[in-house]
């Protein structure tokens, strides 16, 4: 007799990640060209050494370097986790159950639904307007049994962002009880005057709570570590449903590093915001229809091309994120990789 598994796992589809083929262009997950800083390699270097112990399962010194680089947060109003993917499931699990909802835009982050499902909550999908979150129709769809929002902002794939007006005033509209979660793991590549005070409602609303990660601006994808701001009380439950020692010595020591080192890492962010205007401009000038992207990434609506032009691009030597139907995500990468994909582009369409 086969093992009694879940039988609603077999509705889940499992999470499928950029493809990494050697020889290629990777332009598939969102990830920094650049490799560490020397002061943070060093760190790494040194952590290692004691690879042999378990790290401190508190992140004790950790969180209180983030304390510090954000300001008007105690260590308390702060977790930390094996990216911000893993503070997302610990945010299902501490707030969703069976016969609850959770909440989110869609097309955005990939792990929402799964992990809703998982928990044997049920997910509320939201059509995004205009390749954004609908904040007005997302308020219309909050229930009683909403227990957990989720607002990718920006968005992932789509690379949008909400109005910060609008999303203050969704704030102040949702029932006190209902906890939001704003997912900003793309927040340093925000311009424009695009860029909310997320932060100060974390200190206004006791039901936020931001989501950050050291994997992009920060370059430390491979090391897994991201964070949480929120309510001390949010915080505690989040620590209660943690795996223990997720959190390598390795990765807390980067991560310290990097915040060390944060107005360097961060300037180089100025560098993939230029690449990104530049790579949207051709792509329009070439015919294509794309939103205005405030991450290191753009979106290309291709809906039913979606396919073709992921296939012609590989046999191009460029790998791309496909969505179904939907379109393609493409990371800004290293001047000459942007240059390749161009000539592609404007081949292609």
């Amino acid at each position: 007799m086969p093992a009694r598994l879940r039988p609603e796992l077999a509705e889940v589809a499992p999470y499928v990640e950029g493809k990494t083929i050697p020889g290629t262009i990777k332009l598939a997950s969102n990830e920094t060209v650049h490799g560490p800083l020397p002061s943070v390699r060093a760190a790494i270097a040194q952590a290692a050494d004691d690879v042999n112990r378990y790290p401190d399962n508190h992140n004790v010194d950790l969180r209180l370097r983030l304390a510090q680089h954000l300001g008007a947060f105690a260590p308390e109003q702060i977790t930390v986790g094996c990216g911000s993917v893993a503070l997302c499931q610990r945010l299902i699990q501490a707030t969703a159950s069976v016969g609850d909802e959770v909440l989110y835009g869609w097309r955005s982050f990939g792990m929402y639904p799964l992990q809703v499902r998982v928990a044997g909550a049920s997910p509320v999908e939201v059509a995004l307007r205009d390749e954004t979150y609908d904040l007005y129709a997302m308020l219309a769809a909050v229930t009683d049994r909403t227990r957990l929002i989720f607002v990718c902002n920006p968005n992932n794939p789509t690379s949008t962002v909400v109005d910060p007006d609008a999303l203050t005033r969704f704030v102040e509209a949702v029932p006190s009880d209902v906890l939001i979660a704003i997912d900003e793991a793309y927040v340093e590549y925000i311009r424009d005057g695009m860029l909310p005070d997320s932060l100060g409602l974390v200190r206004a609303y006791p039901n936020v709570v931001v989501l950050r990660t050291f994997s992009k601006a920060y370059g430390l994808a491979g090391l897994r570590v991201g964070y949480a701001v929120g309510d001390p009380d949010v915080i505690a439950a989040l620590d209660k449903v943690v795996v223990p020692f997720t959190l390598t010595n390795v990765s807390q020591a980067a991560a310290i590093a990097s915040l060390d080192a944060a107005d360097e890492l961060l300037a180089r962010t100025d560098a993939v915001v230029a690449e990104r205007e530049r790579v949207s401009c051709a792509l329009r000038d070439a015919g294509f229809t794309l939103p205005p992207s405030q991450a290191n990434f753009i979106w290309l609506p291709l809906a039913e091309r979606t396919a073709d032009f992921v296939e012609q691009a590989a046999d191009a030597r460029i790998v791309v994120r496909p969505f179904a139907n939907d379109g393609v995500r493409v990371t800004i990468g290293a001047p000459e990789e942007n240059d390749a994909l161009l000539r592609f582009a404007k081949g292609w369409i």
